[in-house]
């Protein structure tokens, strides 16, 4: 099968171009799971962590009893703790069968929870899996903030974190890891923010350590999915070089990486020439690439400008920053901050707040500036940013030069 870049879904070695990460797979395997901690994937849409998910799977199911859910087409299940505990023991079941679980055990999981008292019996036949399994049980859920704020999930969590704290004293046994996937950070914010609408507090989840693996790409990253192309295509890119404008413009934002490539390679096939490949693979191609990108929609610019509706303070920083050039001192624990590198539009650099990207930072200068021209504002923005690089008669050309890098 013919590999591809690919943007949608969980990447896949043998299909897809990717970048190594097995040293990051090794590192929380080692770093995380064997020591037998719970801790929670946080970071922002699109950036790898379903692939991280089935990676780390496939690396755990040599010494573990992996149980990888997801949350993402579930919403019945948060309507009651029955309905929750019965969807959950389903799919733990569908989990436990494709790693040929004795059947004894799978059918004694399967049997019926509680109707009065369903999360303690959900929390009865944890124990009795965890201890009829001759491995340790890792449990992993993607998409989990989907209900982070419903009492249903808070209450959930809440069972795993009693038997977790149960287990440490010696009185109970539970799965041995906990891997929780999402872009809110349940871990820390004290409320998921959904916009006009109240919000519940969560319960505590200070059993978690801090994930401080990096999962963005460096240039050297990249280059090592470039040479598998290479390899393949034998287009004569200077890899170091395409491998660093990728860099340069994503901040190995893992998305915005391989989209790029895949717009790059969209006009190459096997009848391709020599000269067509080595074209496709020029600077000049990669910016065509760019423009490309910034023009047509996509998931991740979608989800961008969604929350720039939702959550308007944070799109004044923004926009103050680009247009105004204001400087904000980086602050973890201001709101408007935190949820914007939650996000992953903000990050910090040399103490100030920063776009995440060279990418994020044209689009968003192309979305405020079309804004402001369908709603007619351009004329008074130009007379009024114009002041800043005019002082007493004079053109701030060192100012200037500054905004355009």
């Amino acid at each position: 099968m013919q590999k591809t870049f690919n943007v949608t879904g969980v990447c896949v070695p043998e299909r897809n171009y990717m970048v190594d990460v097995s040293d990051r797979v090794e590192r929380i395997v080692e770093d995380y799971v064997s020591p037998g901690k719970y801790f929670t994937m946080n970071r922002a849409r699109q950036y790898g962590k379903t692939t991280m998910l089935y990676l780390l799977e496939e690396r755990l199911k040599e010494s573990f009893i992996v149980l990888r859910l997801s949350f993402e087409a579930a919403d019945e299940y948060f309507v009651s703790h029955a309905l929750l505990a019965e969807g959950l023991t389903m799919d733990i079941a569908d989990c436990l069968r494709r790693q040929s679980i004795e059947e004894r055990i799978i059918r004694a999981w399967e049997a019926p929870v509680s109707e009065r008292f369903p999360m303690r019996s959900l929390g009865v036949k944890i124990t009795n899996l965890c201890k009829a399994c001759k491995k340790k049980v890792v449990l992993m859920i993607d998409e989990v903030d989907r209900s982070s704020d419903n009492q249903i999930f808070l209450s959930f969590r809440g069972l795993l974190r009693a038997k977790y704290l149960d287990q440490a004293s010696g009185w109970d046994t539970t799965f041995w890891s906990v891997i929780l996937a999402g872009v809110y950070d349940i871990k820390n914010l004290k409320q998921k923010m959904h916009p006009n609408v109240e919000s519940k507090y969560n319960s505590p989840w200070n059993i978690a350590v801090d994930f401080t693996v990096d999962m963005s790409f460096s240039a050297s990253d990249i280059a090592s999915m470039l040479v598998q192309y290479e390899k393949d295509w034998e287009t004569g890119m200077d890899t170091e070089k395409i491998s660093q404008l990728l860099y340069d413009y994503t901040s190995g934002y893992p998305f915005l990486v391989s989209r790029l490539c895949q717009i790059m390679t969209a006009s190459l096939s096997e009848n391709s020439s020599k000269e067509e490949r080595e074209a496709a693979w020029s600077a000049g191609a990669f910016q065509d690439a760019v423009r490309e990108m910034l023009k047509k929609p996509n998931t991740l610019f979608d989800d961008m400008i969604k929350k720039l509706a939702d959550f308007p303070k944070l799109r004044e920083m923004i926009y103050s920053i680009l247009f105004q050039g204001k400087r904000y001192s980086y602050e973890a624990d201001n709101e408007r901050i935190r949820i914007g590198e939650m996000f992953g539009f903000l990050k910090e650099k040399d103490g100030a707040v920063v776009v995440a990207n060279r990418i994020f930072e044209m689009k968003l200068y192309n979305l405020f500036l079309s804004e402001e021209e369908t709603e007619e504002k351009i004329i008074s923005v130009v007379d009024t940013e114009k002041n800043q690089f005019v002082l007493g008669g004079h053109l701030q050309m060192e100012l200037i030069l500054k905004k355009f890098e």
